[in-house]
């Protein structure tokens, strides 16, 4: 080590300087900063969320704050608007904070409250993205992917520009926080990052297109009951090249779209049946992640009942009897069968017309993927009304 370039000390040439506290760009900066931060919340009375490192909780007295921390930005709630002013004087008094009022804008999602719920949207984002790839005044698609991809073979040779497809395809990961809707397409792109084609790229930019047409709409989180269910699928054999299958899910509270899943399975299925118990024994990691969520908000929920439209899978997962028929199946992925056996999870048939999760597992018709959009609940974002931007009880630091 060696002292910085303009502050060296010529009365001390080899002494360095000794830092009072972490200097942002340093490895153990962050992790020094969270150290000091829960120590102080600790001090507070909270508690910090076996589920999630980054998340604590205060019930106390009828008295429910809860605290939700990424890096140096901080969400604040509760039911109690005098102890969150409190904490907030507090923090500013041991950190140097900012209260920047109500909930608007949030790790780039933008939260409008209404009467009935949250609207969460990234317009602004998909606006710098159409922007970014000279796609501003682009026609809309109805549709992300199309049904069937085209066997050009001109569109078989390598993109010239990989720099630019990985920049808009890793762009387009972030957007899935709010657009479940394009989580397929984002997918498939994803897996040819390293050797993108022609093909790649048209299909890249047939998804800014769909965005161009839907950059109003977001997700919807109304007041619902808290009751937690579950869908999973699979699309079996489904990648053309190595046969490997696509595992999909989510989970609702109440009719809110909560959490959701597309990814290709690491090894390849046997049969259609394997491939959908894979799918089940993922989406049950995580129902037993979120209902541990929910014991840090004081919600007792039943058993979650996970909808499956293979009633091969279903019986493979309540039988608990090893056939010569699953013993392929790596042990791990019987989890589902004790979630079900310790009554964590009640598994269910559902039509495959009905299934939701088609929307994670294959490209769809201009009319199926609006019919599951509105399902989902991924709808146009609703403006602020004047009477209703002093309700809200979060805030962010």
């Amino acid at each position: 080590m060696t002292q910085p370039q303009g502050f060296e000390d010529p009365s001390y040439p080899n002494h360095v300087c000794l830092l009072h506290k972490a200097i942002y760009g340093l490895k153990q900066a962050h992790r020094l900063w969270f150290a000091t931060l829960s120590t102080y919340l600790k001090t507070q009375n909270f508690t910090l969320s076996s589920a999630d490192p980054s998340f604590f909780h205060y019930n106390k007295d009828q008295i429910h704050i809860y605290i939700l921390i990424y890096v140096d930005d901080i969400l604040v709630t509760g039911s109690d608007p005098l102890y969150i002013s409190s904490l907030i004087s507090n923090l500013q008094k041991r950190f140097q904070t900012r209260n920047l009022g109500h909930l608007s804008k949030f790790l780039g999602i933008d939260f409008h409250r209404s009467a009935h719920g949250y609207h969460l949207s990234q317009q602004s984002y998909i606006t710098d993205l159409l922007h970014l790839a000279s796609m501003s005044t682009c026609k809309p698609l109805l549709t992300p992917l199309p049904s069937k991809y085209p066997a050009d073979p001109n569109l078989q040779s390598p993109f010239t520009q990989p720099d630019l497809f990985r920049q808009l395809a890793g762009s387009f990961q972030f957007l899935t926080s709010t657009r479940p809707d394009i989580a397929f397409a984002v997918n498939k792109l994803c897996q040819h990052m390293h050797n993108p084609l022609i093909l790649h790229f048209q299909l890249l930019k047939r998804v800014l297109r769909y965005l161009n047409g839907t950059s109003t709409h977001g997700l919807f989180l109304p007041k619902t009951k808290l009751h937690l269910s579950a869908y999973s699928d699979s699309d079996w054999a489904g990648n053309q090249l190595d046969r490997k299958s696509t595992t999909g899910y989510c989970l609702f509270l109440g009719i809110t779209l909560l959490n959701w899943s597309v990814k290709k399975q690491t090894t390849i299925a046997r049969s259609s049946t394997e491939a959908e118990y894979r799918s089940m024994a993922a989406v049950a990691a995580d129902i037993i992640w979120t209902r541990r969520l929910c014991e840090d908000f004081l919600i007792n929920l039943p058993p979650t009942e996970l909808f499956c439209d293979n009633v091969s899978a279903m019986s493979i997962a309540c039988n608990p009897i090893f056939h010569a028929q699953t013993k392929y199946i790596e042990i791990d992925h019987h989890l589902i069968r004790d979630s079900i056996q310790a009554k964590h999870i009640a598994v269910s048939h559902i039509s495959t017309l009905d299934q939701p999760v088609d929307f994670f597992t294959k490209s769809l018709s201009s009319t199926r993927l609006a019919t599951l959009r509105d399902k989902l609940m991924v709808l146009p974002t609703i403006s602020l009304r004047d009477g209703d931007k002093d309700n809200p009880s979060t805030k962010l630091c």
